[in-house]
């Protein structure tokens, strides 16, 4: 034991602590504005009247939240609808996404059906689109389809996303015939070999898919403003701007909300970073 930690010291040079230093020093200014988001959540409203503003807060408090509930009242929407709203909408839209992406991907890669590969090359095509150049080809076929001001116009639209759909195929492809072959040979059928052999073998892939959508679909402001007219459907995004522009008094209120709009966000990628970070690794090397 002794040997090993003489080794170990040994390898620890001037430059090895330098490198610690300068990546805990970035590491903390990084964390900074998630620092100061916490903690203007819990200042109470003299405090963040305070200039120059004040990075800690001396006297937290709880105010900010009870008004935040009580800033919208019953004569408009009460905030637990909107956050209702987006939970539903966003874990709807996220379990969408994964279920037909990693489906498609099954069955472009490995089902050898007739025309997969011409759908293969057109998800690639639609890669170089932005998303900008699909809004109005969307609001078409939802107003068509008689989703507008309902809650399916912020679900289904994000289901089938190329970039997601592509990434899951990079997975699958990895996954030997053999391996397939034998569960069918066990008397495996097609959704029992989906749902035995794929899903457990591209768990990476479907944790990094999780943590995109959920983000790109809790911050989505465009859609609820678009589909959305009815106020009782809108979303947090939504909210989040009217609680800002209340002026002075609902500064408390703002701030409060802005910390419950994002700690979702940090806690699930904070949950899912280990397996994220194992699909950019994997990418890296077999793309």
């Amino acid at each position: 034991m002794r040997k090993r930690k003489r080794k170990y010291f040994r390898r620890v040079t001037p430059g090895l602590v330098l490198l610690y230093i300068v990546m805990i020093l970035l590491a903390v200014f990084m964390a900074l504005p998630l620092i100061y988001l916490v903690v203007t959540a819990f200042k109470p409203l003299d405090e963040l009247l305070l200039f120059p503003p004040r990075f800690f807060v001396k006297k937290p408090t709880l105010q900010n939240f009870s008004s935040l509930l009580g800033t919208l009242d019953s004569k408009v929407v009460p905030f637990t609808r909107y956050l209702f709203n987006s939970v539903v909408t966003t874990v709807c839209s996220v379990a969408g996404t994964v279920l037909v992406c990693s489906m498609g991907a099954y069955s472009a890669q490995k089902l050898h059906l007739r025309g997969m590969k011409a759908f293969s090359r057109i998800v690639v095509y639609a890669l170089m689109y932005s998303a900008p150049a699909s809004q109005i080809p969307i609001y078409l076929i939802v107003s068509k389809a008689g989703m507008l001001d309902n809650y399916l116009s912020l679900i289904i639209p994000k289901f089938a996303i190329p970039m997601y759909f592509f990434l899951y195929q990079q997975f699958v492809s990895q996954i030997p015939d053999e391996l397939l072959d034998s569960a069918k040979l066990d008397g495996c059928g097609t959704f029992a070999t989906f749902r035995r052999i794929v899903l457990p073998l591209t768990k990476s892939a479907t944790s990094t898919i999780i943590v995109f959508s959920f983000i790109a679909n809790w911050n989505d402001s465009f859609g609820p403003m678009i589909y959305i007219t009815s106020q009782a459907k809108k979303t947090l995004p939504i909210v989040l701007r009217s609680i800002a522009d209340g002026g002075i008094a609902r500064m408390g209120a703002a701030a409060a909300a802005t910390f419950l709009t994002t700690a979702p966000v940090i806690l699930i990628y904070v949950f899912m970073q280990s397996r994220v970070l194992q699909t950019m690794e994997y990418s890296g090397i077999k793309g």
